[in-house]
């Protein structure tokens, strides 16, 4: 069997390339408590360090990947001591990385079972994009279930699903310890509906119905640091910003964060619904 370099096949258009506007580096750097942000500028990766290993929770594009890795090893981490791939939804700004990284590092990649498919199709035949952004398939270790709890060295990672952006979107909830003070995490899968179909889908019936249950399911979760797979959900630019300004304070620590994304994403959802019901 013969292989190609990566790059040789995104050049032939198998694989969607990178937005490279969204893939712009970042320096690394520590959220809170044993939460780092590994990513770049609009695609977000978070390592959860463990003293037995570490999660990584989504790897963005496959030209994130060496980002990544770079920036777990400016850290003081290493790639290899991942144990856990975890991902929000298999979209390919998220998850086209994690083929190479599962490969690379022998990690287990957990999954919703409702998002299994897509990921072993390459990102093709989904509900709202087609076949238009596909990337490298990868066939899940393990199977979520719903309010799961994974453990690793003392940190527990609890999986939500929380299905609309896709029908197997997977939000996490954990918590850190900061100042001697536990803190809520909670980072959920995105909730946004670019471009879909809402009424009368045939592909996904269930849309408006998954969509509202999952906003009142992240409603319901207690939160004082709201992260989320892209960059400016969470204003990452301006808290690094703010953060460097006054060291003393750290502006992640924001119990307000989620409930003010939640209102901003179904205030967008109902705007685009009504315009589709009217037509």
């Amino acid at each position: 069997m013969i292989f190609f370099p990566l790059a040789l096949l995104l050049a032939a258009g198998q694989f969607t390339p990178a937005n490279p506007e969204w893939n712009q580096p970042v320096a690394p750097f520590r959220i809170a408590g044993n939460l780092y942000y590994v990513g770049a500028s609009g695609v977000s990766s978070f390592l959860i360090t463990t003293p037995e290993g570490h999660y990584l929770l989504d790897t963005g594009f496959s030209e994130t990947v060496p980002q990544i890795e770079a920036n777990i090893q400016k850290l003081g981490f290493r790639l290899s001591d991942v144990r856990f791939l975890l991902i929000s939804h298999g979209h390919y700004d998220h998850i086209a990385g994690v083929a190479s990284l599962k490969a690379r590092t022998k990690a287990k990649l957990l999954a919703n079972p409702a998002e299994a498919p897509l990921l072993q199709r390459g990102g093709k035949g989904d509900f709202a994009f087609a076949d238009r952004f596909p990337y490298p398939p990868v066939t899940p270790d393990r199977m979520l279930h719903d309010g799961e709890q994974i453990s690793l060295g003392g940190t527990v990672m609890t999986a939500h699903f929380t299905p609309g952006h896709t029908k197997g979107c997977t939000s996490w909830t954990t918590t850190v310890k900061e100042d001697g003070k536990d803190l809520r995490v909670v980072i959920p899968c995105s909730v946004s509906a670019p471009g879909y179909q809402l009424v009368n889908n045939p592909k996904y019936p269930e849309i408006q119905k998954d969509f509202a249950a999952s906003i009142a399911k992240l409603r319901a979760l207690p939160s004082d640091i709201f992260v989320s797979p892209h960059g400016w959900d969470f204003d990452l630019e301006g808290k690094v910003k703010a953060r460097a300004a006054v060291p003393t304070r750290n502006p992640f620590i924001d119990p307000k964060g989620l409930p003010r994304y939640l209102d901003k994403s179904e205030a967008a959802i109902r705007e685009a619904l009504a315009k589709q019901q009217r037509r």
